[in-house]
């Protein structure tokens, strides 16, 4: 990679910390390349921006960069978005169309969230990335693939392989090359810079500018970040309209970023603990499990009276806690997947996996 490509990935990929260090130097041996790339972390790391990183560094620069949700296209349509139809081939398809990878010829295909891409489609997926062809919805003539697949999840789909909701061939055929995305708050030192970054970039386009002081950047530096980068880029947008021109302390930062670790807040409720769901009951553990015995000092023992189904059990625990985390938010499946630490796309799909309707 040349030195300005490389200033590039410095500038546009931004810390110091040994985790993003890593990760720029993945990307720098990968856009070399045309292998097929699986970026994995959590929401908010900043995986659409690598992918995009990874085309604009590499040699199809020039021709387009086409992403496309997996998880945010009904898994009706998802065909019809990724190979495109033609005329009359279901109703409403009143001219034909090109598909996603058609937009991408000569480019790089982003398909971000696969894992919660369906199941069938994973299948017809697979068959392209292994032919490097494909036919549009309704069509019989094969169309030539000459795209760059770079995919990305924030799921554990070893656990998706697992659980029989993602194919082990496919997962292989698209991680010839994993990256990893750190978390930011296993990013030491790095929150500081993006902070900078962030006020540097809203200074220039015009968004005003804010001083922050070092009580406020110590505190934004000790906050864990569930929402990662994404979460503090936010931050910062706010902190621009509610605070222009002025200087910023620890006072005036919204108060779940001043708590310390396990602090309690408002009706004593623990700061790590989160949003408190009236989940399950003794009784609901009993129709669960079975037996299940007093607390123990190192957690909950239970005793078994006969064999169970444990996937079939753990199913219907996850569906008992969906609904509940449904109930606690008046059924806003946005806030329910926060409480759960899931996808909004992903708690949707597991709706209807378990067709759990208000």
């Amino acid at each position: 990679m040349s030195q300005r490509k490389f200033k590039q990935l410095e500038n546009r990929l931004v810390g110091s910390s040994s985790g993003i260090k890593s990760v720029r130097h993945m990307i720098a041996k990968v856009t070399q390349t045309d292998a097929t790339v699986l970026i994995q972390g959590e929401s908010g790391t900043g995986k659409e921006i690598i992918a995009q990183l990874i085309h604009d560094l590499s040699d199809r620069a020039s021709q387009p960069f086409v992403p496309i949700n997996c998880g945010a296209i009904p898994s009706e349509l998802i065909e019809s978005e990724l190979f495109g139809h033609e005329k009359g081939a279901f109703t409403g398809a009143l001219a034909a169309r090109k598909g996603r990878f058609e937009m991408a010829d000569g480019g790089t295909l982003f398909l971000d969230e696969i894992g919660d891409m369906p199941f069938d489609m994973q299948v017809k997926l697979l068959r392209v990335l292994q032919e490097s062809t494909f036919e549009r919805v309704g069509g019989t003539k094969s169309i030539a693939s000459n795209v760059r697949i770079i995919a990305a999840t924030h799921q554990n789909l070893d656990r998706q392989i697992d659980d029989g909701g993602f194919r082990a061939d496919l997962y292989y055929r698209l991680s010839v090359f994993p990256i990893d995305v750190p978390p930011l708050r296993e990013r030491p030192g790095d929150v500081a810079l993006l902070i900078n970054t962030f006020l540097q970039s809203a200074k220039r386009d015009g968004k005003g500018v804010i001083d922050l002081k070092s009580d406020a950047i110590a505190c934004l530096d000790a906050y864990e970040w569930p929402g990662n980068v994404r979460e503090l880029a936010n931050l910062i947008e706010r902190l621009l309209v509610m605070f222009p021109g002025s200087s910023v302390g620890k006072e005036e930062l919204p108060t779940h970023f001043t708590r310390q670790p396990g602090e309690q807040g408002r009706n004593g409720v623990s700061h790590d603990e989160g949003p408190q769901l009236n989940l399950l009951q003794q009784d609901d553990l009993d129709e669960l499990f079975g037996d299940v015995e007093p607390l123990a000092s190192d957690g909950l023992s239970i005793a078994l009276n006969e064999p169970l189904d444990l996937k079939a059990k753990l199913a219907d625990l996850e569906r008992e806690l969906i609904i509940a985390a449904l109930d606690n938010t008046d059924w806003v499946t946005a806030h329910a997947a926060n409480w759960l630490k899931l996808q909004r796309t992903t708690l949707v799909e597991k709706m209807r996996k378990y067709d759990i309707k208000r």
